[in-house]
């Protein structure tokens, strides 16, 4: 039942939700379970529940397409964490992350070694580390 509400919402794989649209699943996954084994075996108040639970999460959608300051409150926005080659130590310790997941993001995604070689680090909405290299080091 999950995996077709969530095909009829437009998420195409588990990878693309928010936490939001995950703990949406959770709570579905959870009134379906109690509407079939509870004690009073209602499926009407399951349909109420995820359709009400759908209709939230599809006007929340609405609303982030609509309004940019939305979406920026609701998902956050792409912070950069490091700024030619130096890491910006209060934006990292805030968003938890260390100088070792940015190496680790520098070396699976362009093979750079050192942070010297990294000209951004973005920390991206979805929590991945995006890189963009130095220029002398992009060549390569």
């Amino acid at each position: 039942m999950q995996y077709i509400i969530f095909r009829i919402l437009g998420k195409r794989s588990l990878a693309e939700i928010t936490t939001f649209d995950f703990v949406l699943l959770l709570i579905i996954s959870e009134a379906t379970t109690d509407a079939l084994i509870g004690e009073d075996y209602s499926l009407i108040w399951c349909f109420v529940m995820v359709g009400t639970l759908v209709g939230i999460d599809y006007i929340l959608s609405l609303l982030k397409e609509k309004s940019k300051w939305f979406q920026v409150v609701s998902e956050g926005a792409p912070l950069v964490i490091v700024e030619k080659g130096r890491p910006l130590v209060k934006r990292m310790q805030k968003s938890k992350v260390d100088e070792e997941d940015v190496l680790e993001a520098a070396r699976v995604t362009h093979g750079l070694e050192r942070m010297e070689q990294v000209k951004y680090a973005v920390l991206e909405r979805d929590g991945s580390i995006s890189i963009i290299p130095s220029e002398k080091n992009a060549n390569k």
